[in-house]
């Protein structure tokens, strides 16, 4: 299969339209600084205006969300880092749903259940982890709260205890945090990871069904370390 690209927003600086803002605004902010009474003024112009343009960039990539699907992998891109998944190394993918009086409600979270936790504890970057683990607090209250173990939340919410995986392996600190979540997210979700559908291009069983087909094309592969 071919590689897909999904994200919540694209942002390409070749395109027609951005190209257009950026010559408005190019245009806009020399006509501020010719004009300007004095030298003093169009000097502070131009570090005003430049200081905005850099800080709207700024916040346009950090709230950009990007997937990358290739045949091999399964691959998520934030401002800050990301994570890479193995299409063997997932069992299950599906929509997390909520259950509410004998009725399940589908939750705005696509859930990926993992076949082992190193490779992901391995490849993701420390520098996300925070804020995974912060985002994703009011879905591990709802699955506790469905079990009716939510007074225990705050016990287990951020749980530094060391986590030794299958193979043996001892992660502490923020990867012992996010390993516990993962477990403790399986046990009241059935899933490790979580993506959030305003996240995406599109409809999350959309996008659960385009994650499922790589699933089923990918082919086996021993090395998942």
């Amino acid at each position: 299969m071919k590689t897909v690209h999904v994200a919540n927003f694209e942002f390409d600086p070749k395109s027609r339209r951005i190209q257009i803002i950026l010559l408005l605004y190019t245009i806009i902010s020399l006509s501020v600084v010719m004009f300007a009474a004095t030298f003093t003024l169009a000097v502070f112009f131009t570090v005003i205006l430049s200081a905005f343009g850099l800080f709207t960039y700024w916040l346009v990539m950090k709230s950009q969300v990007r997937y990358t699907l290739t045949p091999t992998h399964f691959q998520q891109h934030l401002f800050k880092g990301g994570w890479v998944v193995k299409w063997n190394n997932i069992s299950r993918i599906d929509i997390c749903t909520y259950q509410n009086q004998g009725w399940h409600q589908p939750l705005p979270w696509i859930g990926i259940r993992l076949k082992h936790y190193s490779p992901f504890l391995n490849s993701i970057c420390p520098r996300i982890i925070s804020e995974l683990l912060l985002s994703q607090r009011g879905l591990l209250y709802l699955g506790m709260k469905q079990s009716g173990s939510a007074t225990k939340f705050e016990d287990i919410v951020l749980d530094p205890t060391t986590f030794v995986a299958e193979d043996g392996k001892r992660y502490k600190g923020l990867l012992a945090m996010l390993a516990n979540r993962m477990k403790y997210q399986r046990q009241y979700h059935g899933y490790d990871i979580f993506i959030s559908v305003a996240d995406l291009d599109r409809k999350g069983d959309e996008f659960v069904g385009l994650s499922r087909r790589f699933l089923a094309a990918a082919e086996p592969d021993r090395t998942l370390y």
